[in-house]
C-alpha cells in the first residue's frame, strides 16, 4: 500500500511529518508519498515558491525510508486536482492501493472536492485524526463515512479502494500559518519543523515581511 500525501507544504513541518510517520507505521505502508500542490484549488496561492516548497519537502524527509518527495503536481502545473494525481498514480502503479491523507479539516470539506466519489474509486481516504477535532453536521458526509467507514486498518489490504479510515495521530497543534507569521515578525521557528527546512527558509528569506 501507498500513502499519499498533498498540501502546499508552505512550509512543511513537524505537523505533517509525525502524523504521516503515524499512519505509515500503522497501516504498514511501503511508502509515503509527499506531493506539494502547483495551484491552489480551495484556498489562497502559497508565499513560497513551487521550488522552494519542493525544496524543503526534499529537505524535510531526506534518509527517512519509505518517505518520497513526489514533483508531478509541479510538473504538470495548473490547478491541482487530486483526482488527476490519484488517475495518474494509478496508471503507473496499477497493483498498488492508494491511500490518501487528508486531515480532520479536509475531511470535514470532502464532498466539496472535484468530484470526491471518484476520488473514492481510486483510493481509500486515511482521516488522520486528533483528539477533540470537529466533525462535521453534514448530513451526506457523516451517511458516506459511516457507509464506507474501516473498522480495523488490515481492511484496507483486502480492497484497492472506497474505504474510509480514521487513524489517531500524535496531536501536534503546529500550523504553516503559524510558521509562516513567526518568520515573517523575524522571530525563530526552531522546534517547530526540521533544522533542514528551515535553513531553507532563512538562506531564502522566506515569509520575510517587507518594511514600508
Amino acid at each position: 500500500m501507498i500513502g499519499i500525501f498533498g498540501g502546499t507544504f508552505d512550509p512543511i513541518h513537524y505537523g505533517h511529518l509525525r502524523p504521516a510517520l503515524d499512519v505509515q507505521q500503522a497501516l504498514g505502508l511501503q511508502q509515503v508519498r509527499f506531493i506539494p500542490l502547483a495551484v491552489a484549488v480551495h484556498r489562497g496561492q502559497p508565499a513560497g515558491s513551487a521550488e522552494q516548497r519542493l525544496a524543503m519537502v526534499r529537505a524535510a524527509i531526506a534518509g527517512q525510508p519509505g518517505f518520497v518527495a513526489d514533483d508531478r503536481e509541479i510538473r504538470r502545473g495548473g490547478h491541482s486536482y487530486t483526482l488527476d494525481t490519484l488517475a495518474e498514480i494509478k496508471r503507473e502503479r496499477p497493483d498498488d492501493t492508494l491511500c490518501l491523507f487528508v486531515g480532520d479539516d479536509a475531511f470535514n470539506d470532502f464532498l466539496t472536492w472535484h468530484r470526491p466519489l471518484a476520488i473514492l474509486d481510486l483510493a481509500h481516504l486515511v482521516v488522520m485524526s486528533r483528539p477533540g477535532s470537529r466533525r462535521s453536521a453534514d448530513e451526506n458526509l457523516t451517511r458516506l463515512a459511516a457507509e464506507r467507514r474501516c473498522q480495523h486498518p488490515d481492511t484496507l489490504k483486502s480492497r484497492q479502494a472506497g474505504l474510509i479510515c480514521f487513524q489517531p495521530v500524535t496531536p501536534l497543534d503546529i500550523s504553516a500559518t503559524a510558521i509562516r507569521a513567526l518568520a515573517g515578525e523575524g522571530r525563530d521557528t526552531r522546534f517547530l519543523l526540521p533544522d533542514a527546512v528551515l535553513e531553507i527558509i532563512r538562506r531564502d528569506q522566506l515569509y520575510r515581511r517587507r518594511k514600508e
